[in-house]
C-alpha cells in the first residue's frame, strides 16, 4: 500500500535498482555452477587426454603388480589382458574373435628350452622384471649350450683326424717322403739308368713312369733334367721289353707336345723308331714303338718331312706286308689317313684366314706325302686291305681310300680286285643297313659305311 502510495517519480529508481539487484543474483548462482559443464574446451581433446592419463595409470600399476604367466599348449588359447607369454609362442590375432591367443611352436619346444633355467620362486606369477632377468638366463644358457656344442665338435674333430705334426713324426719314423712328381720322375729315371737295377726293375720303373708323361707340364719336366734323353737311349737295348716300354713312354710323352716332339727329333728318336720297326723283333714291341712313330709325326711337319727322308714310308710297307701283322696295317693305314688330312685341313684354314704364306702351311707344303704313297705303291697296298673282315678296320681303310682317290683313281681303276670287293661289301652292307633300318636307325653304323662304298663305285665308273 505504502508503495502504492508513491508518486511515479519516486517508482522509476527503485525499479532500475531492483533490476540490477536481481541481475547480481542470477549472475552470482551462474558463477557457482559446476565448470566442467560450462567451460569453452574441446570434448574429443578432453576425452583423449583422459584416456591417455588412465593408460599411463594402467600401464604405471602393471609394472608393478603381479603378473600371470601363460602356459602354451599346442592348441590356440586367447590371451587374457596382462598375461605374459613365454618366450618360443607362437602368438596371433584371431580376426573373427578380435582376441589375441597363442599355442606352442613344436613338441616339447618350449618345456625344452626352459628345463634347468626355471626361476626359483614358488608363486605361479612374477613380475616383468623377473621377465627380463629370466630371458637374460636364458640367452646365457644358450651361448652355453652353443659353447659346449663347439667343445664337443673339436672333440670329434681331434678323435677322427691326427694333427699334420703327428703325421710328419709318422712319416719320419717310417722313412716315408711325400715328393713331387719332378722328384718321382728323377728317382725313377736314375733307377732305370743305374747299372745295379735289374731288368724288372727297370721295366717297373719305365711303367710307373709313363703314368706321369701323360701331362704335358711333366713330359716337359722330363727332357728339362735329361730325363727324355735316357729313354730315347733305352730303344738300344739289346732287351725286347725294355725297347717296348720305352717306347710307351716316348709315345705318351711325345702326344700333342711339340716342345718334347722337337727335342724328340733333335736326340735321334725318329731313326730309332725306324730301325725298330725294320728289323725283327715281337709284335707287342712293334706296337709300342709304332705307337710312338705316331705321336711324334702328327701335327709336326718337319718330324713327317724327316721321316719321309729316312725312307719311313718303305719301312711301314714292310711291315703291313709281314705276315700276322694285320693290326699293325690297320694303325698304319690311320696314320697315313691322318697325315692326308693334317695337310688338306691346313690348306683349308689358309683359305679360311686368307693367308697367302702361313708359316704352317708352308711347313706342310714341304711334306710331299702324297707323291711318295704313289711312288712306293701304296694305292695296290690300301686296296687290298680292304679284305680285311673286321669292320672297323674296313672303314678306316674306306676312309684313306677316300682321300687317296685324287692320287690312285688311275691303279684304283685298274685293279679288279678292288672292284669285287666293293661289290661284295655293297651287298653285304645293303642288308645289315636294312636291318638297322627294321630297329629303327635311319643313320646306323652299316648305313655310314654303306654310303662310303658306294661313293667309292661312283668315283670308279
Amino acid at each position: 500500500m505504502a508503495l502504492q502510495s508513491l508518486p511515479s517519480s519516486r517508482m522509476a529508481p527503485l525499479a532500475i535498482l531492483l533490476g540490477l539487484l536481481m541481475a547480481a543474483c542470477f549472475t552470482f548462482c551462474l558463477s557457482h555452477q559446476n565448470p566442467k559443464e560450462f567451460a569453452l574446451t574441446n570434448p574429443e581433446k578432453s576425452s583423449t587426454k583422459e584416456t591417455e592419463r588412465k593408460e599411463t595409470k594402467a600401464e604405471e600399476e602393471l609394472d608393478t603388480e603381479v603378473l600371470e604367466v601363460f602356459y602354451p599348449t599346442h592348441e590356440w588359447q586367447a590371451l587374457r589382458p596382462g598375461q605374459a607369454v613365454p618366450a618360443g609362442s607362437h602368438v596371433r590375432l584371431n580376426l573373427q574373435t578380435g582376441e589375441r591367443e597363442a599355442k606352442l611352436q613344436s613338441e616339447d619346444k618350449f618345456r625344452n628350452n626352459l628345463k634347468g633355467k626355471r626361476l626359483d620362486i614358488n608363486t605361479n606369477t612374477y613380475t616383468s622384471q623377473d621377465l627380463k632377468s629370466a630371458l637374460a638366463k636364458f640367452k646365457e644358457g644358450a651361448e652355453m649350450e652353443s659353447s659346449k656344442e663347439d667343445k664337443a665338435r673339436q672333440a670329434e674333430v681331434k678323435r677322427l683326424f691326427r694333427p699334420i705334426e703327428e703325421l710328419k713324426k709318422d712319416f719320419d719314423e717310417l722313412n716315408v717322403v711325400i715328393e713331387t712328381d719332378m722328384q718321382i720322375m728323377v728317382r725313377l729315371i736314375n733307377k732305370f739308368n743305374s747299372s745295379s737295377s735289374s731288368l724288372e726293375e727297370k721295366i717297373a720303373a719305365l711303367f710307373d713312369l709313363e703314368y706321369y708323361v701323360h701331362q704335358m707340364d711333366n713330359a716337359q719336366d722330363l727332357l728339362s733334367f735329361g730325363g727324355l734323353q735316357v729313354v730315347i737311349n733305352g730303344l738300344n737295348s739289346t732287351e725286347p721289353l725294355v725297347k717296348e716300354y720305352a717306347a710307351f713312354v716316348l709315345g705318351a710323352a711325345f702326344s700333342s707336345n711339340p716342345k718334347v716332339q722337337v727335342e724328340a727329333i733333335e736326340g735321334g728318336a725318329l731313326q730309332k723308331l725306324l730301325v725298330i720297326l725294320a728289323t725283327e723283333q715281337p709284335l707287342t714291341a712293334k706296337k709300342k714303338v709304332l705307337f710312338a712313330l705316331c705321336s711324334l709325326l702328327r701335327h709336326f711337319p718337319y718330324a713327317q718331312r724327316q721321316f719321309l727322308k729316312l725312307g719311313g714310308l718303305q719301312v711301314l710297307r714292310s711291315l703291313v706286308q709281314e705276315k700276322g701283322t694285320e693290326v699293325l696295317a690297320v694303325r698304319v693305314v690311320t696314320l697315313l689317313y691322318d697325315l692326308v688330312t693334317e695337310k688338306m685341313f691346313a690348306e683349308e684354314e689358309a683359305e679360311l684366314t686368307q693367308e697367302t704364306s702361313p708359316e704352317k702351311l708352308q711347313q706342310y707344303r714341304q711334306v710331299h706325302l702324297l707323291p711318295g704313297l704313289r711312288e712306293q705303291g701304296w694305292c695296290e697296298i690300301t686296296a687290298h686291305l680292304l679284305a680285311l673282315p673286321e669292320h672297323d678296320a674296313r672303314e678306316k681303310v674306306l676312309q684313306t681310300l677316300g682321300v687317296l682317290l685324287a692320287t690312285c683313281r688311275d691303279h684304283y681303276r685298274q685293279d679288279p680286285q678292288l672292284s669285287r670287293t666293293l661289290a661284295s661289301l655293297q651287298v653285304e652292307y645293303q642288308a645289315l643297313a636294312s636291318l638297322e633300318l627294321q630297329d629303327g636307325e635311319d643313320e646306323g653304323y652299316f648305313r655310314e659305311l654303306l654310303g662310303s662304298v658306294n661313293s667309292l663305285l661312283k668315283e670308279l665308273r
